[in-house]
């Protein structure tokens, strides 16, 4: 729960004054020994601690998502592999995984969304990346349309979709190759365009690096750039803006 909910609860009757002092009071994280939860981070920043499952040990993963979901409610983490699905599958059996995003969460049910943003790739080999962004930026409450397969060696499929794009609060553009996809949305939508480079592509395009060069030297306006298939790092930079564009609406 957030500042909010404790309040809102204690002014409903839910809550005593008691119970939501001792919430306040409680340490900031949460030691496990191999781990320590920041239980306190969507208090300070709006987003609940995520889980990076890559190379975790087993034991670690099943109890850090437990907890996490005893504590939230929902539970979001990236980079998982089938194997662990099955491993935190043992203890939550409501756990759903996606091998395309490889995102391995429980999502609390009937969760409002707000805003709009717009996902695109340039190819469908980007897909696994952008659906990390996408499906990061829907957890943590945002609307997203996904536009994808509309990269510039056929720039007229981008081009029949720009209105969904144009409305958007802001546009991921998720590319690899040479990752000119960026600099063409840059220069056509009047909000924030976060540029995600991608490991797609042939030996010149050095695992991601020839696009990253490509997005951080665009000559286009208002163009951020993440890191090599950093699709949450763009998910959760897209969410921030959106919601600060619906705040100010």
């Amino acid at each position: 729960m957030d500042v909010k909910e404790v309040l809102e609860q204690v002014k409903s009757g839910r809550m005593s004054v008691e119970d939501a002092e001792r919430y306040f009071q409680k340490q900031s994280y949460e030691e496990m020994g191999y781990a320590k939860l920041d239980t306190y981070r969507e208090i300070r920043s709006g987003f609940p601690e995520v889980v990076f499952c890559s190379r975790k040990a087993d034991v670690h993963l099943k109890n850090i998502y437990k907890r996490l979901y005893e504590e939230n409610g929902e539970v979001f983490g990236t980079r998982a592999s089938q194997r662990q699905y099955e491993v935190v599958q043992e203890v939550l059996p409501q756990v759903v995984y996606d091998d395309v995003s490889h995102i391995l969460k429980i999502e609390a049910k009937d969760k409002t969304r707000i805003g709009e943003i717009a996902v695109c790739t340039a190819g469908t080999a980007d897909i696994p990346v952008a659906e990390e962004a996408a499906q990061t930026a829907e957890y943590f409450g945002a609307n997203v349309n996904r536009i994808y397969d509309v990269g510039v060696s056929g720039i007229h499929r981008m081009l029949s979709h720009l209105d969904v794009i144009q409305r958007a609060n802001c546009v991921v553009a998720v590319a690899g190759m040479e990752g000119a996809l960026a600099s063409v949305l840059g220069g056509l939508v009047s909000h924030p365009v976060i540029a995600v480079p991608t490991s797609v592509g042939y030996g010149a395009s050095m695992n991601g690096l020839s696009a990253l060069l490509t997005m951080i030297n665009s000559c286009a306006n208002g163009i951020a750039v993440v890191n090599i298939d950093n699709g949450y790092g763009a998910g959760y930079i897209a969410t921030q803006i959106n919601r600060l564009a619906v705040k100010g609406e």
